[in-house]
């Protein structure tokens, strides 16, 4: 029988004290790749959580073309606030997907640009804006029948 907060679930470390090599081996969905680990430490979750977060997704499409300083990417992502922008690069800077780089200058001059990991996103993230673009009106559609059954 499982404790809780554990898996009874074959493919699953018993406990709640699985390593960072465990982890890697026992998040992957060898044999469905559309399932991944629900569980909080699991790595595939922390990189979705990451990359799928809405201020991420806007950073990451527009460095696509350029690099830009902290102040061009607070003017261009509407709503977010210069803390949040903060976390969402340093993040993102973390994870590899984009670099900082701080020129020796008075004031000094802060550059931000995608890796070339961070590049490998952009199909993806591309994918996204194309399928909200065709689909935005079903949507728009489904949540106003939602809203009128709802009340």
């Amino acid at each position: 029988m499982a404790q809780e907060g554990t898996s009874a679930s074959p493919g699953y470390p018993e406990g709640t004290g699985a390593g960072p090599a465990e982890l890697s081996a026992e998040c992957r969905a060898d044999r469905d790749p559309f399932q991944w680990d629900v569980r909080e430490d699991c790595q595939v979750r922390q990189i979705l959580d990451r990359i799928a977060d809405k201020w991420s997704l806007l950073v990451i499409a527009l460095l696509e073309e350029k690099t830009l300083r902290f102040g061009e990417l607070s003017r261009e992502i509407d709503g977010i606030s210069k803390r949040m922008l903060t976390v969402t690069l340093r993040n993102l800077e973390r994870d590899g997907l984009v670099r900082r780089t701080v020129y020796p200058e008075v004031p000094p001059r802060v550059e931000y640009e995608l890796t070339s990991l961070g590049r490998t996103l952009l199909g993806t993230t591309q994918a996204l804006v194309t399928w909200s673009e065709e689909h935005q009106e079903e949507i728009a559609r489904a949540r106003e029948a939602f809203e009128t059954a709802a009340h």
